[in-house]
Parts: C-alpha cells; sequence; structure tokens
C-alpha cells in the first residue's frame, strides 16, 4: 500500500498541473522567489535557546517561515516528492558550510586536500521519523531530502554517502505540544544505531542531517546514538580513545545521559576537532575528525530567533 501511495503521488505531480508550494503561483512545483527564499543566502551557524547539552553545532540554509515553512509542509506532510531537489540542494550547502568548505559551483570540483573531515567519506546521516509517522506520510522526509543533497554534493565531486542507521529503539509522544525540556526528556534514549551500523559510521566522518531544528532534542539524541555505538564498536575492536559518553539501561533522564557529553563554550573540544591540534572557532573551517565522529549538524531550516543567537 505505501509503495501504491508513493507511486500516485508521483505520478500526479508529474500529471497534474502543478502550483509553487510556496506562493501558490500556477503551473510550478517552485517559482524562482520561493526558490531563492530557500537556497538564495549563504547557510548560517544557529542555536536554540537553551541548547541542550551534547548539540554538534548546527547550519541551517533558510529562516522557517513563510514560502519556507510551506514548502517544508508540502514535503513532509502532503507528498510534494517534487520538492526533495531543490530541498536537498538547500540542506547540501548547510553541509558544506558547517564543514567549512563554504558554497562550490557546479563544476569548481571537490574541496582542496585536507580542508575536509578526516579518512573515509562524508556520512550523512538523517533524523529518523517515527515509524507511525513514516506510513501515514508515505516517506521518510529527512532521508530523502538527504539522498537529495548526496546527489547534489557528489555533483560538486565531494564523497558521501547516506548512512540511515538510526532507529527509534522505543514509542515517543507527540513533540507538537512540547517545550524545550519536555522534549528532551521525551526523547532521551529514544534512538539507536542499527546492528552493523556502527561499522559503517566508523568508515567516515558524521554529518547529522534533518530538515528542520526547533529546539535541538532530535539532534541532540542522534548524536548520543552515535557517540555511544561508535564508541561501543571502537571499545569491542580495541582501538584507542574510545571513550565517550555510553546510554545503558541504568540511566535515567536527560542529565544521566547527556552529561558526560562535551559542549562548546566549556573549555574543552567540540566534535570535530583534535584536542591539541587542527580544531576551529565557531564560525572557521572544521578541523581533522577521526572516522566516526559527528562532525556536525545541517538542516533546511530553523526558526528566524535561532540565526539571532551569537555566543560563544
Amino acid at each position: 500500500m505505501e509503495g501504491v501511495r508513493r507511486w500516485w503521488q508521483e505520478l500526479t505531480g508529474l500529471v497534474l498541473p502543478a502550483e509553487c508550494a510556496g506562493c501558490g503561483r500556477a503551473r510550478t512545483v517552485l517559482c524562482p522567489a520561493c526558490r531563492a527564499a530557500l537556497g538564495g543566502s549563504t547557510p548560517r551557524r544557529v542555536r536554540p535557546l537553551p541548547e541542550p547539552p551534547g548539540l554538534p553545532a548546527v547550519h541551517a540554509a533558510a529562516r522557517y517561515a513563510d514560502e519556507v515553512r510551506a514548502v517544508l509542509l508540502a514535503h513532509k506532510e502532503r507528498g510534494a516528492l517534487a520538492l526533495a531537489r531543490p530541498l536537498g540542494t538547500a540542506l547540501a550547502g548547510a553541509v558544506r558550510v558547517g564543514l567549512g568548505w563554504g558554497e562550490v559551483g557546479e563544476g569548481e570540483g571537490p574541496p582542496p586536500p585536507g580542508s575536509g573531515p578526516g579518512p573515509g567519506p562524508v556520512l550523512l546521516v538523517p533524523v529518523p521519523s517515527a515509524p507511525k509517522a513514516v506510513r501515514a506520510r508515505g516517506h521518510d522526509p529527512a532521508r530523502r531530502i538527504a539522498l537529495a543533497a548526496a546527489g547534489e554534493l557528489r555533483g560538486a565531486g565531494v564523497s558521501v554517502r547516506v548512512a540511515a542507521v538510526l532507529r527509534q529503539r522505543r514509542v515517543v509522544a507527540d513533540q507538537s505540544g512540547l517545550n524545550s525540556r519536555q522534549r528532551l526528556e521525551n526523547l532521551v534514549g529514544a534512538l539507536v544505531v542499527v546492528p552493523g551500523g556502527a561499522r559503517l559510521l566508523c568508515g567516515g566522518s558524521v554529518v547529522l542531517v534533518d530538515d528542520l531544528v526547533t529546539t535541538g532534542a532530535s539532534l541532540a539524541e542522534a548524536a548520543r546514538a552515535v557517540r555511544a555505538a561508535v564508541a561501543a564498536e571502537r571499545r569491542a575492536a580495541g582501538v584507542a580513545g574510545a571513550g565517550a559518553v555510553v546510554w545503558t539501561e541504568r540511566d535515567e533522564g536527560a542529565a544521566a545521559v547527556y552529561g558526560g557529553v562535551t559542549r562548546e563554550g566549556r573549555g574543552v573540544r567540540r566534535s570535530g576537532a583534535r584536542e591539541g591540534g587542527a580544531g576551529r572557532s565557531p564560525a572557521g573551517p572544521v578541523g581533522l575528525a577521526v572516522a566516526g565522529d559527528v562532525v556536525c549538524a545541517a538542516v533546511v531550516a530553523a526558526p528566524p530567533d535561532s540565526f539571532e543567537i551569537n555566543r560563544n
């Protein structure tokens, strides 16, 4: 049934007259003005307030308002699958800026040697939707946009893969009516890396991706799950430097799960920066990262207020 729904959505998008998902202009999936609102400016660092512990540096392509909000909702809730490509292009821009590569135009080639993260390709790890939501929508929006972003980055010569290795390990409540603290408590320990996924993560540098960031709780939980799985994989392989936050069934609450994760602004190294080596300021280029590190996070959009927060 889900396959039929996806097929029907794609067919109707090709056959029926389209209207712009952002402003409603007739006979165009996304008009030039709305396309510019989505990806016409340089992605910027965003910070939810309060910022959840363990949240990596997040870059967003656009402000979640007006046309951009309409486009994201059309893709996520109304199955406007043709929007995945422009959304992926916007996300790819946020990934590049998050990695310190800036924007590279078509045909300009890959980033220069030594400017990227550590060994292996860049791994885009999408934050998964709840299985119930995926069934209702007929698709996983973040994963679909991540695949489109990966295609865009490969076209610019970047070695990149999508690693959809995160799954929900338990049912979580609907986030829509929860404040930032409640969202963090709701998601704590909710995500897990699938069996065999940690080995895949150890083959590249991780960039967490999603369509939207609000409180940052989902990205913080995704980062925790990745770090825990990679640390366990390294311990099993006897790799030095495997010390990382590990979640156990005995831990309770957000403080127990995230309390040991280093945070920026506390005199400790951030994700993607090696202690005593090449690091970066919040706006500078990423230092070399060990494969499996959560280097940063990238999203299509963030609330306007999060763009205005500029604190060290």
